[in-house]
């Protein structure tokens, strides 16, 4: 009997409660992946465990012999998954088992809409692990003792899956972690022997850490011909392969073999969109097997939350989330590597600059942007949910890995003025292929949104002309735009940003007539100029509009609104920004403004013209009542 002491009732995390709630609910349809959540968490265990002794073998305790097993009590109606790993104590236990320790959280609740099929998907992005016990258990034992500790160390925690767990110290002689499930009575398939081996088989049988069930003895017996045939003693025996399966052969592995392994690497519930397995031979040598999610985790857009493969080296796990490998841009790519040339002591402070490490971070990368190449040409459709999911972090690549910008440059989309819809779906290839005759620059507009990139009086002249325009609306395009200046030769050029040069998309009786309408209206640029002072850096005449009176544009290297808009979004301080102040001279409102005799009122329209512009470019103005005053003033003039 376990002598226990210090029991102590603490309430669970409240997001813990909502999921526990839910899932039970959500994922009852497909409950067996309960035991592939949690043979996978022991398997984990183990590999801890093993890194762990390279440096401190006594945590073996005289048994190096890693197992996980599965034991079912059938009057009990329990069944049990031990391991004997790394194991844990009293404040890992209540960390680990009582919060969920993952950015995101609330975001992924408010996506949750109460239909179970769709939370069923969300809640597999979000990964559950051990919460997943309670789709079949009304009750949940855990008892566990850290390597190395003393046996009246042990700890156990228990709960019902509701408000709150009960957390104990117990006596337990051998290290690690057994967790028995007290099933429902509607469970009692978890009880059968054949059906447990039939789940580890399909979800398990790559893990290379054996799954062992006990096989009861047999009896002396004769067999047809009289023959006696001996008994067997009963004995723990290996249900499941038990090998690394990234290092078997390829043709061996099936597609369903990957796609559980991916679910076992990355607690994902849904399939990879696409994976690649790649061993590497030569002056480094390493096998890496990465994949591609099909949806996006919640902490994506958490540039700090850990991120990186599973690192193995001579098939020893060695670390999680080993980042070293895989650029902050591709953070979204599961998997692992496995060295023969890293030390088995490896470190943090030896992955930070080692060339082997820098090798093997320029082949997955590599590797990545090849995989993802391959699918937007082989299946543009497959690529575009890709992009719908993922696009938004490739979009940080140009910055972070100069080397690739080309690469990542050609796997980028965007909405564009082809097409009357939001949908990023058009390559740069795909905007080089339809350039007019004569065109040099890829041009684009960036803007809060879709339908302020679409309605931007910048795309006038460009709309007449029949140019297309790259519509950028997420708040990283400006970023982006920013170190992605060429692509397969031709230059970018924001149609906000500087003088307007059409070049040899501009013709001569064009030209005749914009010079005709410039000197119709002489002098209303020093008049403009003197009215807003300050406001401005300069007054110029533009024919980049055709409907609009006037635009601000930003210096040729100058920052644009949507860059003062992104800086102050992040909390950086930004400087105060003045902009060139264009005037369309074909427009009757100018002409109108050039008539104007009385400077007072001269200066009032100047000043409603140039607020117009710059609400009609950042979406806002510092001071919008005295906007409306002045408005008011002038239309109150009119009606006179």
């Amino acid at each position: 009997m376990a002598e226990t002491a210090q029991k102590e009732t603490l309430g669970f995390q409240t997001e813990v409660k909502k999921l526990l709630k839910l899932m039970i609910h959500s994922l009852y349809s497909n409950k067996e992946i309960f035991l592939r959540e949690l043979v996978s968490n022991a398997a984990d265990a183990s590999d801890k465990l093993r890194f762990k002794a390279l440096s401190d073998n006594s945590l073996y305790e005289g048994d190096g012999e890693l197992r996980v097993r599965l034991s079912v009590d059938k009057d009990a109606g329990t069944l049990t998954i031990s391991d004997n790993g790394i194991g844990m104590n009293r404040d890992q236990v209540i960390e680990n088992l009582g919060t969920i320790a993952k950015s995101g959280t609330s975001e992924f609740f408010e996506k949750l809409s109460g239909d179970e099929a769709k939370d069923s998907q969300l809640i597999g992005q979000f990964g559950v692990g051990f919460y997943s016990a309670f789709i079949v258990a009304d009750k949940v034992t855990v008892r566990s003792r850290a390597a190395g500790d003393d046996a009246s160390n042990g700890v156990q925690w228990e709960s019902h899956g509701e408000g709150e767990f009960d957390v104990e110290q117990i006596e337990k002689a051998e290290r690690g972690t057994d967790i028995i499930l007290h099933l429902r009575e509607d469970e009692s398939e978890f009880l059968n022997d054949w059906q447990l081996k039939t789940v580890v088989s399909k979800y398990s049988d790559h893990i290379s850490i054996p799954v062992e069930m006990w096989t009861a003895p047999t009896e002396e017996t004769e067999d047809a011909d009289g023959n006696k045939v001996a008994g067997e003693p009963g004995k723990w025996e290996s249900v499941n392969k038990a090998t690394a399966l990234w290092n078997r052969d390829k043709s061996d592995i099936s597609d369903d073999e990957y796609k559980e392994f991916y679910k076992h690497i990355s607690h994902d519930f849904a399939d990879p969109l696409l994976w690649s397995h790649n061993k590497v031979e030569g002056k480094t040598e390493y096998t890496s097997l990465l994949y591609i999610p099909a949806k996006a985790p919640f902490d994506m857009w958490n540039r700090d939350q850990s991120h990186g493969l599973k690192l193995f080296v001579q098939r020893v796990f060695i670390m999680d989330d080993a980042e070293q490998f895989m650029p902050t841009y591709l953070r979204f790519v599961k998997g692992l590597l496995d060295s023969n040339d890293l030390p088995l002591n490896v470190s943090r402070e030896i992955l930070q600059d080692n060339k082997i490490t820098q090798a093997m971070r320029q082949g997955c990368t590599k590797r990545v942007l090849s995989m993802l190449d391959k699918l937007a040409s082989k299946d543009a459709e497959k690529y575009q949910s890709f992009w719908n999911e993922f696009g938004g972090v490739l979009k940080e690549g140009p910055a972070e890995d100069f080397s690739n910008k080309e690469k990542i440059g050609k796997l980028l989309r965007f909405a564009s003025t082809n097409g009357d819809s939001s949908i990023q779906n058009v390559s740069l290839d795909d905007y080089i292929g339809r350039m007019k005759e004569g065109q040099e620059k890829i041009y684009y507009v960036t803007a809060d949104s879709y339908e302020a990139a679409k309605n931007s009086p910048h795309l006038e002249i460009f709309r007449k002309k029949g140019i297309e325009v790259l519509l950028m609306s997420d708040r990283i395009d400006e970023w982006l735009m920013s170190h992605l200046t060429e692509y397969s030769e031709k230059q970018f050029q924001s149609i906000a940003r500087g003088a307007l040069d059409l070049g040899d998309l501009e013709d001569e009786e064009s030209k005749k007539a914009q010079e005709a309408a410039e000197k119709e209206v002489e002098g209303v640029l020093e008049r403009v100029k003197t009215a807003l002072g300050d406001k401005v850096t300069d007054v110029k005449f533009t024919h980049r509009l055709t409907d609009s009176p006037a635009c601000i544009v930003a210096e040729e290297h100058g920052m644009t609104t949507q860059m003062a808009k992104l800086m102050e979004a992040a909390g950086q301080p930004v400087p105060e920004v003045k902009y060139l102040f264009e005037l369309n001279p074909e427009h009757k409102l100018v002409k109108l403004l050039s008539d104007m005799q009385d400077e007072e009122q001269f200066g009032q329209w100047a000043e409603v013209l140039f607020d117009q512009a710059a609400l009609s470019e950042k979406g806002s103005l510092k001071d919008p009542a005295s906007f409306v005053q002045k408005l008011n003033t002038l239309l109150m003039d009119l009606v006179k």
